[in-house]
């Protein structure tokens, strides 16, 4: 009997550690941020009001201890500008932004957690994986990025934004709509990183396998095994801040191999901790583009026609989103405010001159 009763109490802690297995395998997969929470408050470390700004101070005080390194170009209407990577900040206007800074004031900013903007995580504490993924979510993820353009509105004057972003930004400047469609007078998303969709539908435009498909056959096998260590979240929260921006540099690296495209003379620092924090946001399972219909601004897509991402993965976009035009620049891919100026201007100033 007592034989009996240790056999059945062993199969019950094995059933129970399936079931948690189980468990933590769903929720690791689905999406922290769902649109709408940072709208109704839900997930912040802080109010949407920020608080006043230090006169005459260079940065944006977004939240108590929370300050945004930024820069403008220009003069006319306000533009605010939102970065890709996840991560990489602009060091300076790019050329196709310049040739209309005579009309318009392009605001850049470093996002929170990246470039010379505050980084509010240095390490983990051991201990439970999930609570420590939450916890990165609420202090850098996706809805941290999107309620400080909320702030960062406020801090201009509170007025309707014409947003701009780039790759991620694009993507985080999509989600901001959905959350706020009052705020928006207009969208202009610029090669928006296929992230909309989890699996992405576009396999040959993931990221990672674009990457080490197109590095040098002898460069693969390093690749693969880099990013065997870089996508290990069991590991995860053993590393430093340090260490995950050194990752996040190599990992440009082989970008900017793969692409063929030259590195900058300088550039700021990416992001660490902000990066896994977009990805463990969003999950490995979600399907945004339902939220992007109460969008009713007008929305620029803009695709370059090299783009290592495939034209059909920014149409996602433009599909999604009710009232959108879509754009291919020639002579150019991920980047076409630099790869093709004058393309990427004349579009531009074409969209942004039908504006009331």
């Amino acid at each position: 009997m007592k034989r009996r009763w240790i056999l059945i109490t062993c199969s019950l802690i094995l059933a129970l550690i399936v079931v948690a297995g189980g468990w933590f395998y769903y929720q690791s997969t689905q999406p922290l941020y769902k649109p709408g929470m940072v709208s109704r408050g839900e997930n912040l470390s802080a109010p949407l009001e920020p608080p006043r700004q230090p006169e005459g101070s260079a940065v944006w005080l977004v939240e108590p201890g929370i300050e945004l390194a930024h820069f403008t170009e220009g003069a006319g209407r306000d533009v605010l500008v939102l970065h890709g990577g996840p991560g990489q900040p602009f060091v300076e206007s790019p050329p196709g932004m310049e040739a209309l800074a005579d009309r318009f004031r392009f605001h850049y900013y470093d996002q929170r957690g990246s470039g010379d903007s505050t980084r509010p995580v240095e390490r983990f504490e051991p201990g439970n994986l999930y609570q420590n993924m939450v916890a990165l979510d609420r202090s850098l993820g996706i809805g941290a990025q999107i309620a400080d353009i909320e702030r960062v509105r406020r801090i201009l004057g509170g007025q309707k934004l014409i947003l701009m972003g780039h790759s991620w930004g694009g993507f985080l400047a999509s989600l901001y709509a959905a959350e706020f469609p009052d705020n928006v007078e207009a969208l202009i998303l610029v090669a928006p990183a296929n992230t909309l969709v989890m699996p992405q539908p576009d396999a040959e435009s993931d990221l990672f396998a674009s990457v080490g498909a197109n590095l040098p056959p002898e460069k693969r096998a390093e690749f693969d095994q880099f990013m065997d260590e870089y996508l290990d979240f069991r590991g995860l929260f053993g590393k430093s801040e340090d260490e995950l921006v050194e990752m996040n540099n190599q990992f440009g690296e082989y970008y900017l191999e793969a692409t063929g495209e030259m590195p900058s003379e300088e550039g700021k620092q990416p992001g660490g901790w902000m990066v896994w924090a977009q990805y463990v946001s969003m999950g490995q399972r979600h399907d945004y583009r339902p939220s992007l219909v109460r969008v009713g601004a007008p929305v620029l897509v803009l695709h370059g026609a090299r783009d290592m991402q495939s034209e059909s993965a920014s149409r996602l976009y433009a599909e999604a989103f009710p009232n959108s035009t879509f754009v291919t620049i020639p002579d150019s891919s991920h980047t076409p405010f630099i790869d093709n100026p004058r393309e990427f201007a004349i579009a531009l100033s074409e969209f942004l001159d039908n504006l009331p």
